[in-house]
């Protein structure tokens, strides 16, 4: 695998996100625990003149936890042979079980983040910037049907500090 910045990569992230998705994976530096969830909801771009990534995780879930303890994350991007196993991953609770071994895969650190042997791109991203979305803040009001219970996401806005292709 290579290191390539952000600005090198050539991938349609609308597709590899919405299409192909992902799987986001936070570790508790205190425990070398991990957790990741599938998610098919984000986006990258540039700001505050630095490349960064934005992801949402519900409070519910259990990557929240992880998450929310972590310094940074990781995205992990797959080839379609593991559709089965990201489904699992999105579906499966760590709280329930090890889902990741479920799973069959193999987690591998890079600079201290949890991420995925069976990847075919890793995003190694530093959390700058977290906030939950709230009703009031909807201006398109059609969208609250998203959150029937009240769940709002929390959005984590990351450095892209690394891509391991």
């Amino acid at each position: 695998m290579e290191h390539i910045t952000p600005y090198e990569l050539n991938d349609n992230l609308f597709h590899l996100i919405d299409k192909e998705w992902m799987l986001v994976t936070a570790r508790d530096a205190k425990t070398g625990r991990i957790n990741t969830m599938t998610a098919s909801w984000g986006g990258c771009g540039i700001l505050w003149n630095k490349p960064v990534a934005f992801v949402f995780i519900r409070p519910q879930r259990y990557t929240h936890e992880f998450t929310e303890k972590a310094e940074g994350l990781t995205l992990s991007f797959f080839s379609e042979e593991y559709r089965d196993a990201l489904k699992l991953c999105g579906r499966t609770s760590g709280r329930d079980g090890d889902k990741i071994a479920d799973a069959h895969l193999t987690p591998v650190l890079y600079d201290g983040r949890a991420a995925f042997a069976e990847a075919r791109m890793v995003f190694s991203c530093r959390k700058l910037y977290a906030d939950d979305l709230r009703e009031s803040a909807f201006v398109d009001t059609s969208l609250l049907s998203n959150y029937s219970a009240g769940d709002y996401h929390t959005m984590y806005i990351c450095e892209i500090e690394d891509i391991i292709k």
